[in-house]
C-alpha cells in the first residue's frame, strides 16, 4: 500500500471519519490521526466499553450513521488502508517542499513525540464552545452545555439532580433533554433568544424540513419532561458559596439589556451553560492557511489556499453534524482525485454539495437567531473572573482600556495577562474582546498546543512513517 497517495487527516469527528472514508474507498492510504482515545469526536462520544452501557445510543441522533462510519473505518483498517491513531495530540503541521510532517504528543500526558509524514493534510479540528462569564460562573456546579453533555454521554454522569440550562444556541435543547432523560430535574431552559426572531427568519429557517422536525421533537420531550422554557431571558448571576446553590435569570429588552425588576432565583446544583461555538482554527493558523473571519477559507472542494491542505466540519463554520459529514466526503473524494494527479468529478459529490449548501444557509440564518445578548458584558462585574488560568478579572480588563489605553485584544493579553495561560486565550479570548469592545481576531500562535522544551528541542528527529 506505501505506493498510494498518503493523506494525513487530523480529527476523528464526523468531518474526519467521513472524509478518511471516502479518501480510502477512492485509492488513497489515509492516517487518521485523534486525541481521543476513540474515534467519533465530541458528537459521536461514548461511554468506556467498562461501564457496560446497554443503550449506548439512547443519547445520540444518527446513531446509524455513525453505525455506518464506525464499519466502514474498520473496514479500511483491516486492509491497511487507514492507519488509526488515537491519543496523540497534534501540535504543528510542519509544511515541506515535498509534503508534510504532523507532530503530535502521545498519550493523556502527552509527553512522547510522534511524528506522521505525508503528501497532504486534511483539517477536521472541530469546534469549542464560546464562554462568556458572569458572576459566579467559576462555581463548582456550573458547568459549559458541552461539557454536561460530555459528562453524559462519555461517562453516563451528571454534577447534580436539579439543573438549570441556560445561554443560546441549539445545543441547548440535546442538553436540557439528555438530562432530563437521565433522571436529572431541569429546573429550566433560559434562552436568550427571543420567539420574534424566529419569526423574522422563519422562512430561511423552515427551508430545511428536517432540522424543524428535530427541534420540535426536543420541544416535545421538554414538554413530557416539564421542563419549563424561558425565552428572552438570561442569567445574571450564579449564587453559592462551597459550590452551585441557585442561579438569578432575569428577561431581555429588545436591546439586549437586562429589564429592571425581572430577576427571579432557581435552586439548581449545575448550572450548564453555552453561548455558541467558535471554529477549532489552531492547526491552520499555524499553517498561515486564510481565515474567512474566524473561519479558515475553503473553495468548493473544501481546500484551503495552501496547496496540499484541505479543511472539513466546524472548522471552516459551525454547522453541525449533517453538514460536517458532507464537507468530509467533498473534502475526502477532492483530496483522492487531486493527489492522484486527476482532476475530480463534482457529479461525484454532487449530493453532498447540495447538502452543504442548504446546511450552510439555513445555519447562517440560525446564527442571527442565537447570537449572545448584545450587552452580555454590562453583567460583568469589576471583581468577576475573567480569565481564570490568570484570575485576570472584569475590573483589571477596563483598567487596560480605560485607564491604559489598550485599544486590541492583544495589548490587553501584555498588559494583564489574560489569555497567557494554558489555554492561551482559547476559552477567555471572545470574553476578553467584548470587555475590550474589540473584534476577536486570531492568536495565529506558533504551536497549537502547549509543548515541552524537550519536544521542542527534539522536533525533526523523531522516525516518522
Amino acid at each position: 500500500m506505501t505506493d498510494r497517495p498518503h493523506l494525513a487527516v487530523i480529527g476523528a469527528g464526523p468531518a474526519g471519519l467521513a472524509a478518511t472514508v471516502a479518501a480510502a474507498a477512492h485509492g488513497l492510504r489515509v492516517t487518521l490521526i485523534d486525541a481521543a482515545p476513540e474515534a467519533g469526536g465530541q458528537f459521536y462520544r461514548r461511554p468506556p466499553a467498562a461501564r457496560r452501557a446497554r443503550h449506548p445510543e439512547a443519547l445520540h441522533h444518527q446513531w446509524r450513521t455513525w453505525e455506518r462510519l464506525r464499519d466502514g473505518l474498520h473496514t479500511h483498517v483491516e486492509a491497511e488502508t487507514v492507519r488509526q491513531l488515537t491519543d496523540h495530540h497534534v501540535w504543528l503541521v510542519e509544511r515541506h517542499r515535498h509534503g508534510f510532517t504532523v507532530h503530535a504528543l502521545v498519550g493523556p500526558e502527552q509527553r512522547d513525540p510522534a511524528e506522521v509524514r505525508a503528501d497532504a493534510v486534511l483539517l477536521a479540528t472541530g469546534g469549542y464552545e464560546k464562554v462568556l462569564p458572569f458572576p459566579g460562573w467559576t462555581l463548582p456546579g456550573v458547568v459549559t452545555a458541552g461539557g454536561a453533555q460530555a459528562m453524559l454521554k462519555g461517562g453516563l454522569a451528571v454534577s447534580g439532580r436539579t439543573a438549570v440550562v441556560a445561554g443560546t444556541g441549539p445545543l441547548l435543547l440535546p442538553v436540557a433533554t439528555g438530562l432530563a432523560a437521565a433522571g436529572v430535574h431541569v429546573a429550566a431552559l433560559v434562552d436568550s433568544a427571543a420567539p420574534a426572531a424566529f419569526v423574522r427568519r422563519s422562512r430561511a429557517l423552515l427551508a430545511e424540513p428536517a432540522k424543524v422536525v428535530e427541534g420540535a421533537g426536543y420541544a416535545a420531550r421538554l414538554l413530557r419532561h416539564r421542563v419549563r422554557t424561558l425565552t428572552g431571558h438570561t442569567v445574571v448571576e450564579a449564587h453559592g458559596t462551597a459550590r452551585l446553590e441557585a442561579v438569578t435569570v432575569a428577561a431581555l429588552d429588545r436591546t439586549g439589556r437586562v429589564r429592571p425588576g425581572t430577576g427571579r432565583r432557581i435552586p439548581c446544583a449545575t448550572l450548564a451553560v453555552g453561548h455558541g461555538m467558535l471554529p477549532g482554527t489552531d492547526l491552520a493558523e499555524t499553517l498561515g492557511c486564510r481565515l474567512d473571519g474566524l473561519a479558515v477559507h475553503v473553495d468548493d472542494e473544501q481546500r484551503t489556499d495552501l496547496p496540499g491542505v484541505w479543511a472539513a466540519g466546524e472548522t471552516t463554520g459551525i454547522g453541525g453534524s449533517a453538514l460536517s459529514l458532507a464537507e468530509g466526503h467533498i473534502a475526502g473524494r477532492s483530496a483522492a482525485a487531486r493527489l492522484h494527479g486527476t482532476a475530480p468529478d463534482p457529479r461525484a459529490w454532487a449530493a453532498a454539495t447540495r447538502t452543504r449548501t442548504r446546511l450552510r444557509a439555513f445555519f447562517a440564518a440560525l446564527d442571527t437567531v442565537y447570537a449572545p445578548p448584545a450587552h452580555w458584558a454590562d453583567l460583568v462585574t469589576d471583581d468577576t473572573v475573567v480569565c481564570r488560568c490568570e484570575e485576570v478579572t472584569g475590573g483589571a480588563i477596563r483598567e487596560a482600556v480605560a485607564g491604559l489605553g489598550a485599544g486590541d485584544a492583544r495589548t490587553v493579553k501584555l498588559l494583564t495577562r489574560a489569555g497567557m495561560g494554558w489555554c492561551q486565550g482559547r476559552m477567555c479570548g471572545p470574553a476578553v474582546a467584548g470587555l475590550a469592545g474589540c473584534a476577536l481576531t486570531p492568536s495565529r500562535g506558533p504551536f497549537a498546543r502547549p509543548v515541552p522544551l524537550g519536544v521542542l528541542a527534539g522536533a525533526g528527529e523523531t522516525d516518522g512513517d
